[in-house]
């Protein structure tokens, strides 16, 4: 079984910083990109940002230029935040995507469970 924890959420005032961790442990064999999600209250999870195995990025457009996501080896990554608005406020989730446990295993998602960052005014 794949286990994610995040790490790293709490309270800040806006144009403050926040970094985010998650940690995959458990029988991996591979994983093929690792992101952050957000999900603020009312509104649908969206993604925040994503890094491939290769080293390749995505960032949602409203964090450009604010958040930078990396990765340290090949089961841990982090979301740098910074010049935090209010409307960064959300549960942030870490998603493992396309999972393998063994060379020949089927691809699986993994989520955690979330991490609360709120951004005061």
């Amino acid at each position: 079984q794949v286990q994610l924890v995040e790490s790293g959420g709490g309270l800040v005032q806006a144009g403050g910083s926040l970094r985010l961790s998650c940690a995959a442990s458990g029988r991996i064999f591979s994983i093929n990109s690792m992101g952050w999600y957000r999900q603020a209250p009312g509104k649908q999870r969206e993604l925040v940002a994503a890094i491939a195995s290769v080293g390749s990025t995505n960032y949602a457009d409203s964090v450009k230029g604010r958040f930078t996501i990396s990765r340290d080896n090949a089961n841990t990554v982090h979301l740098q935040m910074n010049s935090l608005k209010r409307e960064d406020t959300a549960v942030y989730y870490c998603k493992a995507e396309r999972v393998r446990v063994g060379p020949t295993s089927v691809a699986v998602d993994y989520w955690g469970k979330g991490t609360l960052v709120t951004v005061s005014s």
